[in-house]
């Protein structure tokens, strides 16, 4: 149980098990709690990197929501849900797992249906509370429920489309929902558009404020007010139009309240509390400070959005390793400013993440050929297909996780009309602290079922060059999709080659069985063939596919009839993706021929500390794949295995 006085100087936070003992800490005392609670969140996330800027910013705000309301029949439902790791410390999460966040066997770094009661619902894109919210919402008085539904949405969700539908939709479903709006400013980079500008409206404009903050006091104080406050509310809005025009929210139907500082504990519980007892949905709308309390995440809201582990005296990232490969990312990033500077029609198109993709090099080289359309992922691949249609050719990153936001534009206005725009597709594969909500395992199932898109993915940082070059060159959707992280060091050459489209690349010749890997998983290939020739006397044959879609079909003719064993390999999950697509090509081909895909099961994939660890879990380690592709060799050379249909994984 929670201590009631702070005359010993105990720390209150160690005695919080539950929202409830939160409740019984005196009101008085909870800026030391806050202070507490800021001070693990920068213990846990120097050692472990996390989202620090996010988490900061809300401390006094969940301390507030937890008091106000009554969590787990009240139900919170954070949008991102990266800022909850202030919810978790006062539900019941200080445990040792929350010291390994974002690791294996820690608490993710967003919530889960499944880790606590607490968490009604799990996230890890943006724009999605809203909709979830109002869902609940519904529900709740379906059932002739009075449980409140809270949604904790930023000011970066209102460039999501999904928001603004769902926004759009809540008065015709319900009539008590309570919307608090954190505005920091920021998503990832700082916010952009109209709407951002309109928020910046409503902070600055003084009268704006006096005459929202509370229509009733307002009406008090005009010739003829009072009788106008004794009538409808749709009379008393309409006099206050009169003298000054509604909000956005306020067009939708909500009441509003704010803007106000939402690190006021005071300020928040009067407000919350007001809001709880509202009997029309209601937008709270508060200012936050990202990273507040910690002046280097202050200072540099973007880099301790999501941070690596770092020096928390200096808030200097902790060092790698020594004279480590440059990142994907910036190898991209570097590429299309060089092409963009002898291409004026070039452009690249990034959705809130111009650092997380590269593109931030492009936007400081050349800013006229640069769009940030903030975390609108279907209205980017949209708005690059208006600027291929006008002869611009778009590149368009996003990271593969986000990419699957934009599957109907992609179908319906890129691949349909055939329009030359060029994705790069970063984070395919995993993102081993964020988990199953930011790997990117899927894009090439969901890709490459589609009429005239083209797929691949580079060996090494030079390949991913050459690619970036050549899709530039074709005019057709190409999608390049490319891992987290450090490349392998490999020079880039001054002068980009141009690949030939679905054509394969032999990396070492081999006469018994042919691994045809993808991306990353082309080192494991390499150093597995190496073993099996070394110690058991197996010739490998090993190539660097390139090309997910289409497929060297040629090639995987003479394969099929040359070797005895056909093994793929790839970053993706094995339903659907590369393994599949040469299954369906020797099909097609009549080509009988064994073949073990390996890939990423069909499941989820959690979070934990690195790509190595989580392989490892799942069969894909050096040692896995050795025994797994010796048992099939082996399993080919008994008599039962003459004359064998198509094997699958």
């Amino acid at each position: 149980m929670a201590k009631t006085s702070d005359n010993s100087g105990e720390p209150l936070l160690p005695h919080i098990a539950s929202p409830e003992d939160l409740k019984r800490i005196p009101f008085d005392q909870l800026p030391r709690l806050a202070d507490e609670i800021r001070q693990r969140i920068l213990e846990v996330t120097s050692a472990n990197g996390g989202h620090v800027g996010p988490n900061l910013g809300v401390v006094e705000l969940t301390l507030a929501l937890h008091r106000t309301f009554s969590s787990p029949k009240d139900k919170f439902v954070f949008d991102v849900s990266h800022q909850g790791y202030v919810h978790k410390l006062l539900t019941g999460r200080q445990d040792g797992k929350f010291d390994r966040i974002r690791r294996t066997d820690g608490y993710s770094g967003f919530l889960t249906r499944e880790e606590s009661e607490h968490d009604i619902w799990g996230a890890g894109h943006a724009g999605t509370a809203l909709s979830a919210a109002l869902g609940m919402a519904a529900a709740r008085d379906r059932k002739g429920g009075d449980e409140h539904v809270v949604a904790v949405i930023g000011d970066a969700a209102l460039t999501c489309g999904i928001t603004m539908e769902a926004l759009n939709n809540i008065v015709a479903h319900t009539g008590r929902l309570i919307v608090v709006l954190n505005d920091n400013e920021w998503s990832i980079d700082k916010n952009v558009g109209a709407l951002a500008t309109y928020l910046n409206e409503l902070i600055t404009n003084p009268i704006y404020n006096r005459v929202h903050h509370d229509l009733e006091s307002f009406l008090k104080h005009i010739p003829g007010g009072e009788s106008l406050r004794r009538m409808g509310s749709r009379t008393k809005q309409s006099a206050k139009n009169i003298f000054v025009p509604s909000c956005i929210f306020e067009k939708y139907g909500l009441r509003y309240l704010g803007p106000f500082d939402g690190h006021d504990l005071e300020l928040l519980h009067k407000n919350l509390d007001f809001a709880r007892q509202s009997d029309q949905p209601i937008v709270v709308h508060i200012l936050t400070k990202k990273g507040k309390g910690y002046e280097a995440a202050i200072g540099h809201p973007e880099r301790f959005h999501g941070t690596s582990a770092f020096d928390l005296a200096t808030g200097e990232s902790k060092p790698g390793k020594k004279s480590a490969p440059p990142n994907y990312q910036d190898v991209f990033g570097e590429a299309m400013v060089r092409f963009a500077q002898d291409n004026p029609n070039l452009v690249g198109i990034t959705g809130a993440m111009p650092s997380g993709t590269g593109l931030n090099l492009l936007r400081e080289a050349i800013p006229e050929q640069y769009f940030d359309v903030g975390i609108a992922e279907e209205h980017a691949v949209l708005f690059a297909g208006g600027l291929a249609a006008c002869g611009l050719h778009p590149v368009c990153a996003i990271y593969s996780t986000f990419l699957q936001r934009g599957f109907d534009p992609i179908v319906h206005d890129i691949c349909l009309q055939n329009l030359p725009v060029s994705f790069a597709l970063d984070r395919a594969g995993l993102s081993p602290n964020d988990g199953p909500t930011h790997h990117g395992l899927f894009d090439i199932a969901y890709l490459r079922c589609i009429p005239n898109a083209i797929v691949m993915q580079p060996k090494d940082e030079d390949e991913l060059v050459d690619m970036l070059h050549t899709s530039i060159q074709t005019p057709s959707p190409t999608f390049i999709r490319y891992p987290r992280g450090a490349g392998l060091g490999v020079p880039i050459k001054k002068k980009p080659g141009r690949l030939p489209l679905g054509k394969a690349e032999i990396l070492r010749p081999g006469s018994d069985l042919a691994i045809w890997a993808l991306g990353p998983m082309i080192q494991d290939a390499l150093d597995l063939a190496e073993r099996l020739e070394s110690e058991e006397d197996i010739s490998v044959c090993v190539v660097n596919a390139r090309f997910a879609k289409p497929i060297d079909t040629d090639l995987l003719r003479e394969h099929a009839a040359a070797f005895r064993l056909l093994v793929t390999m790839e970053d993706h999950v094995v339903t659907g993706g590369f393994g599949s697509a040469v299954l369906e090509a020797l099909s097609d081909a009549g080509c009988l021929i064994p073949l073990e895909r390996i890939g990423w099961p069909d499941r989820f994939i959690e979070h934990g500390s690195g790509v190595d660890q989580l392989r490892a879990a799942h069969g894909l380690a050096p040692a896995d794949l050795h025994r797994r592709v010796l048992d099939r060799w082996r399993g080919q050379q008994t008599p039962a295995a003459e004359g064998s249909s198509l094997a699958h994984s």
